[in-house]
């Protein structure tokens, strides 16, 4: 998508891999414009009783807005028809405006989106004067603007739309939008990466992803099997042995100052089939080219965090490897001497994420000594029977960590739900010939997490399991179908607003 404000050019959202179903050009303009297309007029539920804003004196639509017993309740939408000088006029539903947070705002605007394509509408103008976050509306119509098509023989091609945004404050409003567009371009690579099948996306060809940021100012380190196997790191090596296509550790540092960084650490299975604990599900197995979401994640904040110039130092490590089955691939039963010296046994290898991370936290510790650690991944089945999609479970024993993110998961509409990590786990983890087993016996989540604690030694740490939360199968709100992006959002508002 491309953008066109007055005082300055953002450039074109979407990566090279997005297309959208809209494209719209936007302009942040502060009264009504000529255009008679579709205006869409966002109401609270105060404004529909009060009856005292400018358009609502139009006897069409104020007859026509009665005749649809719209009220503002929150979320509704209805479209008039030749009302107050327009071809349409869509009416989004507020409810009580005070109440609402930037993610609802922006799960308005995705809706906004999608009503928009529904009627075709070429010139729309969105009057937001007085509505308290317009460029959450428009983020929101960005976001959900996204589709993943271009591997279909006949993808649609992206329709124009001119979008004039009517606001109160021009300049407020689009200084809030470039920062949220940033945002939006780092969501955008998240999502284009996790949709790409394992063919396209290999350890490689994410780490030439990752590559591509240089140009943004990003350092970017990437260690090659060589390198991995030279540093000790038995763990992420054993993982993407079984794989023609080698792993990689990639290293991507926006260092916006001189503080102590924090790291960020993302799964990067470019395509689990389990290994020899092979994954049985034909639809479950399917699923298996969006297992380095939580790479996806950490490359795409860090994007954000570029494009936003922010004051921040971030480095983020994605451990990248294929689980496959050869004669080559680690076996149920193996022991595996990781890159910190700890040495695991090998119970299921379906339970590969945790010990590339191992390795990653590892290496960020020893070459970054970073001030917190957070690593994202979508890890356990568990955790999807415990929270399904509604949240990504949320793992620390540090309670101003803890309270840090959750705050930016309320924030930024990405939610989290917190579950235990303590040393009640332990005996689960127990080996008999090794110190750790790579799996429990009960609580998959937790004990997962409690694994990945062990390396994780006096750093400040948390693990967010996001399995169940990369994908979405229907349209809703500001996401399309298909990958999310989810933590994108979350942790660039996490790193700007740390923990003390």
């Amino acid at each position: 998508m491309r953008f066109t404000l007055p005082l300055f050019a953002v450039g074109v959202l979407s990566s090279a891999l997005a297309h959208a179903a809209i494209d719209p050009q936007y302009r942040y303009v502060t009264s009504l414009p000529s255009s008679k297309d579709t205006l869409v007029l966002p109401l609270s539920s105060a404004d529909v009783k009060a009856g005292t804003l400018p358009l609502l004196q139009d006897p069409s639509l104020r007859q026509q807005l009665q005749a649809a017993a719209f009220h503002g309740k929150a979320g509704a939408i209805t479209t008039l028809y030749s009302a107050a000088g327009y071809e349409r006029v869509v009416l989004l539903g507020l409810g009580d405006q005070s109440n609402l947070t930037a993610s609802q705002w922006a799960n308005y605007g995705g809706d906004v989106a999608a009503q928009l394509d529904k009627l075709q509408s070429k010139q729309v103008t969105l009057d937001s004067r007085h509505v308290s976050q317009a460029a959450q509306l428009v983020h929101g119509i960005e976001l959900r603007s996204y589709r993943f098509d271009q591997l279909k023989s006949k993808a649609d091609t992206p329709r124009p739309l001119q979008l004039d945004v009517v606001v109160a404050d021009q300049a407020a409003s689009q200084a809030q939008h470039q920062q949220l567009d940033a945002v939006a371009q780092g969501v955008y690579l998240a999502r284009d990466l996790t949709n790409l099948p394992a063919a396209d996306l290999t350890p490689q060809t994410f780490a030439d992803a990752a590559k591509a940021l240089e140009k943004l100012g990003v350092k970017v380190t990437v260690l090659d099997e060589k390198a991995i196997d030279r540093l000790g790191m038995g763990a992420l090596a054993a993982v993407g042995r079984g794989s023609d296509r080698p792993p990689r550790l990639v290293i991507a540092h926006w260092q916006g100052n001189k503080q102590a960084p924090t790291a960020l650490l993302g799964k990067g299975i470019t395509f689990d089939t389990g290994g020899y604990n092979l994954k049985t599900d034909g639809e479950s197995i399917v699923r298996m080219t969006s297992d380095m979401a939580g790479a996806a994640a950490v490359l795409g904040t860090i994007k954000a965090l570029a494009l936003k110039k922010a004051d921040v130092n971030v480095v983020g490590v994605m451990a990248m490897a294929e689980n496959m089955i050869s004669s080559n691939a680690y076996l149920p039963g193996d022991v595996l001497k990781t890159a910190q010296g700890l040495t695991v046994q090998i119970t299921s290898t379906d339970a590969e994420g945790r010990l590339v991370l191992a390795d990653a936290m590892w290496y960020v510790k020893k070459h970054y000594q970073p001030r917190l650690m957070v690593d994202i991944a979508t890890l356990t089945g568990s955790k999807v029977t415990a929270l399904g999609s509604y949240y990504a479970g949320l793992f620390t024993e540090d309670e101003a960590l803890s309270q840090s993110l959750l705050q930016a998961s309320k924030t930024s509409g990405e939610p989290l739900w917190r579950l235990p990590v303590g040393d009640e786990f332990a005996n689960e983890m127990k080996s008999d010939v090794a110190d750790l087993r790579n799996t429990g016996k009960t609580a998959g989540a937790s004990t997962a997490a409690w694994f990945l604690k062990q390396f994780a030694g006096d750093t400040r740490w948390a693990h967010l399991d996001i399995a169940g939360n990369a994908l979405a199968t229907s349209d809703k709100g500001a996401q399309p179908t298909g990958a999310t992006g989810f933590g994108v959002r979350l942790l660039t508002e996490f790193v700007l607003q740390p923990p003390a």
